[in-house]
C-alpha cells in the first residue's frame, strides 16, 4: 500500500493508549505519512511505524553504559615533562628601610 491519502486508516503505535492501534492520517510528506491522530483516544503525534518508543530507564542505561565505555576506550597519556628552565639569580639591590 503504497498510496496514502489524507484520512486513511492506518495501524500505528499510540504513546497514549500504549498500544498499536488503528490512526487516520492527519498530514503527509512526500507521499508518507506525518502525523496521525488515533481513533481510539483521538491524539495527534508523529507516525511511528507502529514502534514503541524506549523508555526512560533503557535511555538512562544505555546512556550510562556508552560512558563507562567512553572512559575505559581512552588511553591514559603518559605525562608530559617540561623543560627545566635555568633559574634566575637573585637581583641585588638596596634594602629598603636600611642606610648603608
Amino acid at each position: 500500500m503504497s498510496d496514502f491519502r489524507l484520512g486513511d486508516v492506518i495501524d500505528d503505535h499510540c504513546i497514549k493508549c500504549r498500544r498499536v492501534t488503528n490512526h487516520s492520517i492527519v498530514s503527509l510528506l512526500t507521499g508518507q505519512p506525518a502525523k496521525v491522530r488515533c481513533r481510539t483516544c483521538y491524539h495527534d503525534h508523529d507516525y511511528r511505524h507502529e514502534q514503541a518508543p524506549p523508555s526512560k530507564k533503557d535511555l538512562k542505561k544505555a546512556e550510562l553504559f556508552n560512558e563507562v565505555l567512553a572512559a575505559a576506550a581512552v588511553p591514559e597519556a603518559p605525562p608530559v615533562v617540561a623543560a627545566a628552565e635555568p633559574e634566575e639569580k637573585p637581583k641585588k639591590g638596596k634594602a629598603r628601610g636600611k642606610k648603608a
